[in-house]
């Protein structure tokens, strides 16, 4: 069995069509998914699809900070509450140049969660872009335990092992179909077997063209990851899909 740990299964792109999303990713051997929400617009959306399928990650991503209501740390303490199998995410700083971004808003916004999340350990699925440092800090700071998900993580092996050292699993994900992702072919080849988690991020980071990325392409990932290795997609599963067991398991 294949485990996507990070798909946006309340995006329309693939909620409209649900079951059949589902269905193809069933075909490929993908039976369990994480999926995490971006603030308290989809809060309750995300939480209606937890099931022994579906498990889910509920937070205020970095981009949504500035366009959340007033109580939003509040009510994202109510949820998780009621909510007590749920990740808390997608949280954590984007910094990309090429994004406006209020640095000061996102790291109160993501240190208030981390405290959140430690308080009711709970781990976390990290989004960090061009954040490296600052998230790094942010956990140190908080004094943040529970490890979690590092969402797409873009770096070296050298900066993958501060992450591991913390608790976190390392997300292989949709770059790995881009033939130039070479950094990243590097990290999977290399990671230690108990390290990495597979992800797409669907329906982001589409391997074709104006189609909408599936959760079914973690067979694809997973084949890429086994290939680099001189292995197999079901050993890849194996280990993968105990990886991030482990991680959900830790919550409630």
């Amino acid at each position: 069995m294949l485990f996507d740990t990070h798909c946006h299964l309340s995006h329309p792109a693939l909620h409209t069509r649900l079951p059949e999303v589902l269905a193809e990713a069933a075909a490929q051997e993908v039976r369990r998914f994480l999926t995490p929400a971006t603030g308290a617009e989809n809060w309750a959306a995300v939480a209606k699809l937890s099931s022994a399928q579906i498990d889910i990650a509920l937070g205020i991503h970095p981009w949504f900070v500035d366009n959340q209501p007033a109580d939003a740390l509040d009510k994202l303490a109510q949820y998780l509450h009621a909510y007590p199998q749920a990740l808390v995410g997608e949280i954590g700083l984007d910094f990309h140049p090429n994004r406006r971004h209020n640095a000061a808003a996102q790291s109160a916004c993501f240190e208030a969660q981390l405290q959140l999340a430690q308080s009711l350990q709970r781990p976390i699925v990290l989004h960090n872009l061009k954040a490296d440092a600052a998230c790094l800090a942010g956990i140190r700071r908080c004094g943040f335990t529970q490890g979690g998900f590092a969402h797409a993580f873009s770096g070296s092996l050298e900066s993958a092992q501060a992450w591991l050292k913390l608790g976190f699993k390392i997300g292989i994900g949709s770059v790995l179909l881009k033939d130039n992702a070479q950094k990243i072919r590097r990290l999977a080849t290399h990671l230690a077997w108990g390290d990495m988690v597979l992800e797409t991020d669907a329906p982001f980071m589409p391997p074709t063209p104006n189609q909408p990325n599936q959760p079914c392409n973690t067979r694809r990932i997973a084949a890429i990851v086994a290939a680099l290795r001189q292995s197999d997609w079901q050993t890849v599963a194996q280990h993968t899909t105990r990886n991030a067991l482990a991680v959900v398991g830790k919550a409630a």
